[in-house]
């Protein structure tokens, strides 16, 4: 029987199938080879018989993990696989963004080739003059929602967006990613933390990973811990490939190796200038440029 782990918690791996959620464990010979289970994962199960501690637990079915499909991807940090689509949510005010960091997430998406989507959210802080230039930002090179969990704007845009995918919420803390899967999955029911007056930081309040199932039919990541993301797998000449933007002006400067810095005859300095690229973008690919080399240098 085959299904997908939707939950794991305390050495128990909760699989949904056609037949309802099994509580399992893993197979020993799955450890054995070095292979770790993760929420995502898609498997095959056999079915035993139910103990009464299971039943004691709610469930109706219990089995044992035998064997992990291949992955479309992974990530570390949290662990999850077989994601199709990262919602890159940031929050348009309180706290104010971070459009270097906020590029890493998207970085992650390019890098582990899964769509980006960017998402705004608390738009209801914004003048539609800073709406339109915060989208004006990525809506050249990815697609754009803009949500409010206080009007309802844009939830039902994500809910289109998440039919028949499998999706997570990433971004810095204090983006509203736990009250927006709150607010497209109403059972979640997922804890909220309020925003540190000193840090301007949102509490980290989910202490697991899940998967959820939307109204639509799509799948959401509950996923503790995807506020952060590191680059050092990405080398300096292929970070220019990862921002479409800048990508689209290849082979249109002087040197075939431009790295789009302080090169003469770089026409993505000169489309900066002349309001093709966003000049925020342009300044992450620089600072993330910049961090690279950093790490290159130990």
């Amino acid at each position: 029987m085959t299904g997908q782990i939707i939950k794991g918690i305390g050495g128990f791996y909760y699989v949904k199938t056609p037949q309802g959620i099994f509580e399992c464990r893993g197979r020993g010979a799955i450890k054995g080879k070095g292979m770790k289970l993760q929420v995502g994962d898609r498997v095959d199960i056999s079915e035993v018989e139910l103990s009464r501690e299971a039943r004691d637990r709610g469930f109706s079915h219990e089995g044992v993990i035998e064997k992990i499909h291949e992955r479309k991807n992974e990530f570390d940090r949290p662990p999850i696989v077989n994601v199709d689509m990262i919602l890159v949510t940031f929050a348009g005010r309180d706290p104010e963004p971070a459009f270097a960091m906020i590029d890493k997430f998207i970085l992650a998406s390019e890098v582990k080739d899964t769509e980006a989507v960017v998402v705004i959210n608390k738009c209801d802080l914004l003048t539609e003059e800073e709406r339109e230039t915060m989208k004006a930002i990525y809506s050249g090179a990815y697609r754009v929602v803009e949500t409010s969990c206080m009007t309802g704007e844009g939830l039902d845009e994500l809910k289109e967006l998440l039919r028949g995918k499998v999706a997570a919420f990433a971004g810095p803390s204090g983006a509203g990613k736990s009250t927006l899967v709150n607010s497209i999955v109403p059972e979640a029911g997922m804890e909220t933390g309020a925003i540190s007056d000193k840090t301007q930081r949102g509490r980290h309040t989910t202490r697991h990973v899940e998967i959820l199932e939307t109204e639509g039919g799509g799948l959401v990541y509950d996923t503790p811990g995807f506020t952060s993301f590191d680059i050092p797998e990405i080398e300096e000449d292929e970070l220019r490939h990862l921002y479409p933007e800048i990508e689209r002006f290849s082979g249109k400067c002087r040197y075939d190796n431009c790295r789009h810095l302080k090169e003469p005859g770089c026409a993505v300095k000169e489309a900066v200038k002349a309001g093709e690229i966003s000049a925020v973008r342009y300044a992450s690919y620089k600072t993330n440029m910049k961090e690279i080399r950093e790490k290159r240098k130990y």
